[in-house]
């Protein structure tokens, strides 16, 4: 995917595509932004294609976080539907569960050029199998339908082992390319949640949970 003028990426930013029906209507909206006081006609042009691109994504299911029930529909988004997919496998009882969501809900409007998904790995056993998911939460990053990074738990979030913030996700998703630019920064930013209960995931089957973990053991 190609790279994005700074200036036309800020504009898209900070003025949604999914928030205006039609290109006039987004220029209207900057007419009296000091943003569009340093555009040239190229740079117009630039923000014509992405706009325009924007409302392309938009057209198919991007910009959503969406549970898919059906493991053989998520192997066709992963593989040919979309180039970039965040996908979180989930049990809609864990509360770490919960979290994730709560951050990926938050990620997914912001970045439209990524379909972000969830399935209940009750929905999805050959996955869970084929992809060894044991402990949940856990967030698989596809390019192209490749697997390029694994978050297991909250494993590598955050400053501190007991807390992470939707930027410090955004942060480990650009890390991989599942992500095409920071955003989170620009003033989307929902500060860091508390996470509940200690150790960085839910115990799958066959590890021994520790001792406040009984209710996010996946049994």
């Amino acid at each position: 995917m190609g790279s994005v003028d700074p200036a036309v990426a800020s504009v898209l930013d900070t003025h949604p595509p999914k928030d205006y029906s039609d290109e006039d209507e987004l220029l209207d909206a900057l007419e009296d932004d000091p943003a569009l006081d340093s555009f040239r006609e190229q740079r117009l042009q630039h923000l014509h294609e992405e706009f325009n691109k924007a409302k392309h994504f938009r057209n198919q299911e991007h910009g959503n976080y969406t549970e898919i029930n059906d493991e053989k529909a998520l192997m066709d988004i992963v593989n040919t539907g979309a180039d970039l997919c965040v996908v979180h496998f989930i049990k809609s009882d864990f509360h770490r569960c919960a979290i994730m969501n709560r951050h990926l809900e938050e990620l997914a409007p912001l970045h439209f050029e990524t379909r972000f998904l969830r399935i209940n790995v009750e929905n999805a056993p050959f996955l869970v199998t084929k992809l060894k998911v044991q402990v949940l939460p856990c967030v698989i990053a596809f390019k192209k339908g490749v697997s390029v990074d694994r978050i297991i738990g909250f494993e590598g979030l955050g400053y501190t082992e007991d807390t992470f913030s939707t930027q410090d996700l955004e942060r480990r998703l650009l890390q991989s390319g599942s992500l095409v630019r920071p955003k989170v920064n620009r003033g989307h930013e929902v500060g860091s949640l508390q996470r509940n209960h200690h150790g960085s995931g839910s115990r799958g089957r066959g590890t021994k949970p520790d001792d406040d973990d009984d209710d996010d053991d996946w049994d």
